[in-house]
């Protein structure tokens, strides 16, 4: 079923905001459970104007909650772009017009996500599970639901570097906007991660992130999620932060094209083809600490 904000991509900046709030009564939570928190909120936002117009929206919110061998993290965000076109036209003579204007907006990209994952410590290994729920229409993907349960290892965690990896089963649901007939929506896999820090100065910190999911009943199907962010602190609460996410699919989803005849006359009708294997996301952000 699809709902009413993501047909329309005003309500769902809406519904993004009302989601940054959650983590607000998490740290409550946490804080009354005796557990020491973590919550940062980042913000970017692109606008130009002229003849085309357009605004990049970028929200998101963090918040990892510890007590010694237990943590607890909440990851949730989201991506909205939007084109404004502007056409012109002119009634009347060479030396006596007048200019008409009509103004047509586009939706250019939105993508959305919540995930979730509760790590328990066992001396250097630990044990995890986590959920998560993603949305990227203009990659296909209408709905995609995952669970994971594994076990990892950290190698090495301190105030200037950390490198831990980890391996997991995972259950993933996914619902594509054109899903291709007869293909399974749920199905099994294997997850490998690795989650790497490094403090290059006394204000700068390079992160690294990588998922690899494989599906076991398609081994086809292999996606990838790597990130990799430099962050500029400028105080305790407040930091710059660049971020290249790339985002690799061996078997994306089938997107609909324009069917045109060999003489090159639209026939009205639709056709399904795979997506582009590789999505790259540029990011600058503010990020607030809290």
């Amino acid at each position: 079923m699809k709902h009413e904000f993501v047909q329309d991509g005003r309500a769902g900046v809406l519904v993004l905001f009302a989601l940054l709030a959650l983590p607000r009564y998490a740290v409550g939570q946490a804080a009354a459970e005796g557990y020491s928190w973590e919550n940062s909120t980042e913000l970017s936002f692109v606008s130009t104007g002229g003849n085309a117009s357009s605004s990049t929206l970028g929200l998101g919110s963090t918040l990892i909650a510890k007590d010694g061998v237990n943590s607890f993290k909440v990851v949730l965000g989201g991506i909205r772009g939007e084109t404004t076109f502007r056409t012109r036209s002119a009634t009347g003579t060479a030396t006596a017009f007048t200019v008409n204007e009509t103004t047509d907006s586009e939706l250019t990209a939105e993508s959305y996500f919540v995930r979730g994952r509760y790590d328990r410590a066992l001396s250097k290994t630990f044990v995890f599970s986590g959920a998560g729920w993603d949305r990227n229409t203009f990659a296909g993907v209408q709905n995609r639901y995952a669970l994971v349960v594994g076990i990892g290892r950290t190698w090495t965690e301190g105030e200037t570097n950390r490198f831990k990896t980890d391996l997991g089963g995972t259950y993933t649901v996914q619902k594509d906007v054109d899903p291709a007939p007869g293909v399974d929506e749920g199905f099994g896999g294997v997850r490998l991660s690795m989650d790497a820090m490094r403090k290059v100065s006394a204000n700068a910190t390079l992160t690294s992130t990588l998922i690899i999911d494989q599906n076991v009943e398609d081994t086809d199907d292999l996606r990838a999620d790597w990130i990799n962010s430099l962050t500029m602190s400028f105080s305790e609460r407040l930091a710059f932060k660049t971020s290249l996410q790339l985002l690799y699919d061996k078997k994306p989803s089938l997107l609909p094209v324009r069917l045109f005849d060999a003489g090159g006359i639209d026939t009205g009708t639709t056709v399904l083809t795979p997506g582009e294997n590789l999505d790259s996301i540029l990011t600058l952000t503010m990020v607030i600490k809290m």
